[in-house]
């Protein structure tokens, strides 16, 4: 069966184009806020590390600190409060900042991450838009490649766009070139970028983590 658009007069189309370009803009998805980067290559992995990689990002757990210590808590919410200082003019909502950090700061530390390497990095990646799409298809805060949901997820690539399914994928990937490149951070950035070997893209995430780092007054980090 054939489908015939509707003729629309100049008006119509005008305020068609216009529609369209409203709700691409509510997403992040067009004019100049276009993501910055997010191209990880496709690789074959071997059956052990996709089964591992795959555990870690199902396990679901709720992006709630447990400390050991009052010290520890009272350093993990000073941190809170210093960072959500800090995005705030990123991010007007102080709800959505909390949940936002909390969820990164838990991400990041689930993976042996450094939290201000993590923020950095969506920083230069989407500029902390939960909806950014790249020009190569990443998605979200740390534009992930939704290749990865058919390798080590459910196949679901909208799940990218909910925040802690993103920054949980984020993280266990950046954790996973880490291991491939043997700690070496500026090359794991290259893979994350599929930039590897090219310092423009590790220095552009390695300038924005300076802006991320904390050192507490009483030189208390939180665990």
């Amino acid at each position: 069966m054939k489908l015939h658009r509707p003729c629309l007069s100049p008006r119509g189309r005008a305020r068609r184009r216009l529609t369209v370009a409203a709700f691409g803009s509510a997403l992040g998805l067009a004019g100049p806020k276009v993501a910055h980067a997010g191209g990880q290559i496709e690789e074959p992995l071997a059956d052990a590390v996709r089964t591992a990689l795959a555990a870690s990002i199902s396990n679901s757990a709720p992006p709630k600190p447990q400390f050991s210590a009052i010290q520890e808590r009272i350093a993990y919410l000073r941190w809170l409060g210093e960072m959500s200082e800090r995005m705030k003019r990123r991010t007007t909502d102080l709800t959505t900042r909390v949940e936002f950090l909390e969820t990164a700061w838990y991400e990041s530390k689930r993976a042996g991450l450094d939290p201000a390497l993590v923020l950095g990095l969506v920083q230069v990646e989407s500029g902390f838009r939960k909806y950014a799409i790249s020009s190569v298809g990443a998605r979200g805060y740390m534009q992930v490649m939704p290749f990865w949901c058919r390798t080590i997820g459910d196949g679901d690539a909208m799940r990218l766009f909910h925040m802690q399914t993103n920054l949980r994928f984020g993280c266990v990937i950046l954790r996973h070139y880490l291991q491939i490149e043997r700690g070496d951070v500026f090359m794991a950035l290259g893979r994350y970028n599929g930039s590897r070997g090219k310092d423009t893209y590790p220095n552009l995430v390695f300038g924005a983590r300076r802006g991320w780092e904390y050192q507490p007054a009483d030189g208390r980090s939180p665990a």
